[in-house]
This record gives structure tokens, sequence and C-alpha cells, in this order.
């Protein structure tokens, strides 16, 4: 079974044409301006409600999600 897959696996592939190559785009340069620390802070507090705030919402509401009406 597994050489048969293999085969249609690699049939596919060949139909498919040349794979295209990726390539990384990697900045040498600093940035043009520095971030601040209001800028780091701003931000940090954004993901952090980002990502807690919905979790913070169903945890404190949970006894209404256990009623049955």
């Amino acid at each position: 079974m597994s050489a048969l897959l293999r085969g249609v696996l690699t049939a596919r592939s060949a139909l498919r044409g040349p794979a295209i190559a990726q390539r990384a785009s990697i900045y040498t340069k600093p940035p043009k301006e520095a971030i601040g620390t209001v800028e780091t802070a701003i931000g940090m507090f954004a993901f952090s409600l980002a990502i807690l705030g919905p979790s913070g919402w169903i945890l404190s509401h949970m006894e209404d999600y256990k009623k049955r009406d």
C-alpha cells in the first residue's frame, strides 16, 4: 500500500512542475525609528488583553453558562 501511495504522490508532484524556491526576507539595516517604552507598553497591554480577555470573560461567567433554562 505504501508503494502505491508513494507512486501516486510522485506522479502528482511531477505534474505540478518545478517547486518554487522560497527565500527569506532578511533586513540587515537598523530600524528607521526606535520604538519607545510607551509604545512597547501599549503593545504588550493590547496583546495581553486580546489573549486573556476572552478567557477571563468565560471564567467570570461560568455560573451563567452552567444554568439550563
